[in-house]
């Protein structure tokens, strides 16, 4: 299998060489980076700003594992699946509880220093979704900032990895056979590496994260655009359940018109007894399920839209006055900090919220050991689609999934190359040439393809909405097709790149969202507003016509 779409780009004007190329710099990516070195493998991470500054960073709540006195990976496999409705791997999420409680003590070791008793025992907390305290964090409400600084000090101290930061990957190199044979890139700077280059390696890892900018409202970093799974739906991977887009539900509501990333709210706040009222102080989540505010995230997301369409409200509240001054102050100081950035102080006022666009349930699909359908690249972290998540990602279990399944690649690396499986590949230049180039819709696209997103494919969806968005992502793709053919086609840089991975994306979800005919987990239809294991109890395989149109297929039951 030959890589069939590119991006429009110069062709390379430096080559560089590793034996494993790592896209993204989060747990997921650095994890693998490090351990990959331990089987002797040279490494190169590539990430597209700085070292410390993707999603991995912004993380609040922590991290799940069974660690407490009383819990056992079996409760954590349940209250995972119970979130997932239906749709979860069991042994993928087997995996993740059993191998996550050693996996989360060996992070420990390389560094990350979590918050303990006076005891020396880990605190852990509560998320929705989980029936015990089992959330170990950093900090307080920082886990992904030590997480990140614990991994970034153990990478800068290992000559054996090196580093390209300000890197947007652009698309995957294969060799004859179609394996994986490096990527090309673009780097945003002055020197020897400048502007776009190739790297060749054996294997590919991609770790880049999700794709929160394909709507307006978001909880992700700005260079969460989709390039992993665009890049690999260009390259001829399977990409699994993009519809099922978890919505975080409680997101600082910043104003009508506010745009990009948004300050969130961790979980953790109601795990530790904060109420969800609306404007009148009253508690909605009280009766719409048991565990009230620590339900699962779709169902809270669900509720506060429900209250906020029937009062004609822009947002809801999160109370959490009750914890006095000492308790935000020591347990939640990043989220304190910002409510007062903003002007509101949530030790004396109620905290307005509103869902917004958090996580990837769906990506590039994998197998157990991260191998994507596209021989030598594998994915780990949000851009992957490893089963464990299902319809609903349960809290907390992104971090832990991201460790476990990193651990995992490695490993098969390390095997395979210990087995003479990794040899040197060299890039079959015609093939690279013969792809289909993609048009580059202009940078202002970006602004539409959201506005278009969260109009029509947001937390509520019909097919009515859904149709109004690809018909406006329908057109952005024929207006870049048109200039290309004119020849006044947009010029190839990093923002028009982004506008391209993003409208791919997009494109990609809603037909999958428009397929599915049910509500299910975080995927919300108010046309379908059932469930239906009859129909519907499977994923939907999306993958890239010879034309480059993304369509979605129902896997057999």
């Amino acid at each position: 299998m030959s890589v069939t779409h590119r991006l429009t780009a110069p062709a390379p004007g430096w080559t560089a060489t590793a034996d494993v190329v790592v896209v993204g710099s989060g747990v997921a990516g650095l994890t693998v980076a490090l351990n990959v070195r331990k089987a002797g493998l040279r490494a190169m991470v590539v990430t597209k700003a700085m070292l410390d500054e993707g999603s991995t960073r912004w993380a609040q709540g922590g991290i799940a594992a069974a660690l407490g006195e009383g819990d056992t990976p079996e409760q954590h496999l349940d209250d995972t699946l119970v979130a997932g409705a239906g749709l979860c791997d069991e042994e993928a999420v087997r995996t993740l509880v059993t191998e996550g409680p050693d996996a989360v003590r060996r992070l420990i070791a390389t560094g990350a220093l979590f918050d303990r008793a006076e005891d020396g025992e880990i605190l852990l907390t509560r998320e929705g979704g989980h029936h015990r305290r089992r959330i170990a964090h950093a900090g307080g409400d920082a886990t992904g900032a030590e997480i990140s600084r614990a991994l970034v000090a153990a990478v800068r101290d290992d000559p054996g990895i090196e580093l390209i930061e300000h890197a947007l990957v652009l698309d995957l190199l294969t060799d004859a056979e179609g394996h994986a044979a490096g990527l090309t890139l673009h780097v945003m700077g002055e020197g020897q590496r400048d502007g776009v280059g190739a790297v060749r390696a054996r294997a590919v890892v991609l770790a880049t994260g999700g794709m929160g900018q394909v709507f307006s409202a978001t909880t992700n970093p700005a260079v969460s655009t989709g390039d992993g799974v665009a890049l690999a739906l260009r390259a001829g991977a399977a990409v699994t359940d993009l519809e099922f887009v978890q919505f975080h539900p409680t997101v600082l509501w910043l104003g009508p018109d506010a745009e990009g990333q948004q300050p969130l709210v961790s979980e953790a706040v109601r795990g530790e007894g904060a109420h969800l009222v609306d404007a009148d102080g009253v508690r909605f989540m009280v009766g719409q399920h048991e565990l009230a505010e620590l339900a699962p995230r779709d169902i809270v997301a669900k509720a506060i839209t429900r209250r906020m369409q029937e009062q004609g409200a822009e947002h809801m509240f999160l109370d959490g006055r009750h914890f006095g001054a000492e308790m935000w102050e020591h347990r939640f100081p990043t989220i304190l900090a910002s409510c007062r950035a903003h002007g509101i102080d949530p030790v004396t006022a109620p905290i307005p919220v509103a869902p917004a666009a958090h996580y990837a349930s769906g990506g590039v699909r994998t197998d157990r050991l991260g191998r994507t359908s596209v021989p030598g690249l594998y994915a780990c972290g949000e851009v992957a689609c490893t089963g464990v998540h299902g319809a609903n990602r349960l809290a907390s279990n992104s971090l832990l999934e991201g460790l476990v399944f990193a651990e995992r690649i490695a490993a098969d690396l390390a095997e395979r190359h210990r087995a003479g499986e990794l040899p040197e590949r060299t890039v079959d230049v015609a093939a690279a040439r013969a792809a289909r180039p993609v048009p580059l819709p202009p940078s202002e696209a970006r602004a539409e393809i959201q506005r278009l997103m969260s109009r029509g494919a947001g937390v509520l969806r019909s097919a009515a909405s859904m149709a109004g968005s690809a018909a406006g992502l329908a057109l952005l793709a024929e207006q870049a097709h048109s200039h290309m053919a004119e020849e006044k086609p947009a010029d190839p840089r990093v923002e028009t790149w982004e506008a391209a991975n993003l409208l791919l994306v997009a494109t990609a979800l809603v037909a999958a969202a428009g397929q599915r005919e049910e509500t299910r987990g975080c995927h919300w239809r108010e046309d379908f507003p059932e469930r239906d294991d009859a129909h519907w109890r499977r994923h939907l395989i999306t993958t890239l016509t010879a034309s480059g149109d993304p369509v979605s297929t129902p896997e057999e039951q």
